[in-house]
């Protein structure tokens, strides 16, 4: 494949959607995982808020894909079942594969299926995460029921990902589903671990089983991406499949791609697609967690961005201002 058909390398150079910096909402202090879909003629973002406990999850819309008006939370503290009552950080709802298609959503069994993560303690991404299920016949996607036990847990899974589970894609082929998502290898601070990225299938949303290949998106001592390879977004772009991810080697995380025929094995494009920016730019320490979108000729890549804070920012995250951002392939007026 040519990559130059997925390159967006015109920044926008102000976030689309940033955190309230109010006490008192899920979002006070960043947000982050956009997932951009359309939906009953507009279009939509779900994605993850932090408030200094946890994440929650929510909805934004748009007619434009540039400016964005937040609808609430979906996924609420204190809503699930035990394991997932503290955070449920949503990152993907079933849709259809096309890249190149309407991004709209699809039903299975007359329902729309959301994946999400959850941390079983209070702070940032405190302990093991595990990946979780919820579904809903609303068509304001604004009431969710969750599936009482989590789909995948780390201690069944191998080393690799036996320290927590993260953001996940929910792909359907021929009536199989395909989970990917990444994980690290052991709990820990300061990025002392290891993320990579496995899959796992399934024929009814319930019972999955991990490949035996994982993981199929693997680091590289030495590179951009000798740390982590994460954040899966996968779609069909004719007869092949693309996965947009990102990779971090310490210092900065960057957006990648890799290819595949069969959705099993993958080939990495060897640099990355989008870079972090210069000192003073909105992703200047990181552009990473994708998720991409073909409208009117244009590809959008959204993703999260990071910077070093600034006195006057609405919110701060560790220090850092944490928005979401786009690039896109063609320059908008």
């Amino acid at each position: 494949m040519n990559v130059s058909d997925f390159l967006t390398p015109h920044k926008r150079s102000q976030p689309v959607l940033t955190g309230s910096g109010r006490a008192g909402t899920f979002d006070k202090e960043a947000v982050d995982c956009p997932f951009v879909f359309k939906h009953l003629g507009l279009f939509y973002m779900m994605y993850v808020g932090y408030d200094g406990i946890g994440y929650q999850t929510g909805l934004a819309t748009s007619e434009n894909l540039l400016d964005w008006r937040p609808l609430g939370t979906i996924l609420r503290r204190g809503e699930g079942n035990g394991w997932d009552s503290l955070n449920a950080a949503g990152t993907w709802i079933l849709r259809e594969n096309e890249m190149d298609g309407i991004p709209v959503l699809k039903k299975w069994d007359d329902k729309y299926w959301l994946v999400y993560h959850a941390y079983p303690g209070e702070g940032y991404e405190s302990g093991p995460g595990r990946i979780g299920m919820a579904w809903t016949e609303d068509p304001s996607l604004l009431s969710w029921n969750r599936m009482p036990e989590p789909i995948l847990i780390p201690e069944e899974g191998a080393p690799w990902e036996q320290g927590g589970l993260y953001k996940e894609c929910l792909v359907e082929r021929d009536g199989w589903f395909y989970l990917f998502y990444n994980a690290k290898n052991k709990t820990g601070t300061d990025h002392e671990w290891v993320e990579q990225t496995g899959a796992a299938t399934s024929s009814d949303l319930v019972h999955w089983t991990r490949l035996e290949s994982n993981p199929v998106l693997q680091v590289v001592p030495g590179t951009w991406q000798s740390k982590f390879v994460s954040d899966p977004c996968v779609l069909k772009y004719g007869d092949k499949w693309v996965m947009f991810y990102f990779g971090y080697d310490g210092v900065h995380a960057q957006e990648g791609i890799a290819f595949s025929e069969d959705l099993l094995t993958w080939v990495k494009h060897s640099e990355p697609i989008i870079q972090s920016g210069p000192e003073g730019s909105l992703d200047s320490i990181n552009a990473h967690k994708p998720s991409v979108i073909f409208h009117e000729g244009i590809l959008y890549h959204f993703y999260c961005a990071c910077r070093p804070g600034r006195p006057d920012d609405t919110t701060t995250h560790f220090g850092n201002f944490r928005t979401i951002a786009v690039a896109t392939s063609k320059l908008l007026t």
